[in-house]
């Protein structure tokens, strides 16, 4: 038997998607601070991979994590291919929310190749989280069954 929240909302679902909602909220903070303030991050893959100097790795990563929050929140439930496709469209949304919010903060417009880099960052992450030894340990975590 799940708890229930105050809305009928199991508290398992809440728990599970907890991690997603947070990571969106970081998103959302570091895309309404400056341009100058975020020029710091990141800087050492610049100096690693000089071809990739217009990718942007802040974008990567960020969308890369928040996908595999999404797919934690849907798990155990469903692991399919269905479901790694609706992340990563998921994220893609969330990418052009962000987009639309980077144009009302100073220094910063938006970016097409932003979206871009989010939603690499995103399919990657379903294609690392498709391997099997990490979907078995995703799927047999004890976090993951107790949530």
């Amino acid at each position: 038997m799940e708890l229930q929240g105050k809305k009928g909302m199991p508290v398992k679902a809440f728990v599970r998607w907890l991690p997603a909602v947070v990571w969106m909220g970081v998103i959302f903070y570091l895309s309404s601070r400056t341009g100058e303030s975020l020029n710091s991050l990141l800087p050492l893959f610049h100096l690693l991979f000089p071809q990739m100097q217009s990718f942007n790795w802040g974008h990567f990563f960020a969308y890369f994590f928040l996908s595999c929050t999404y797919y934690w929140g849907f798990l155990p439930r469903a692991s399919g291919w269905k479901i790694k496709v609706l992340v990563v469209l998921l994220c893609g949304l969330y990418g052009i929310s962000d987009e639309y919010h980077q144009s009302f903060v100073p220094g910063r417009t938006p970016d097409g190749m932003d979206i871009r880099n989010d939603m690499i960052g995103a399919a990657l992450a379903m294609l690392f989280v498709s391997i099997p030894a990490v979907r078995k340990r995703l799927e047999k975590s004890p976090i993951t069954n107790k949530y």
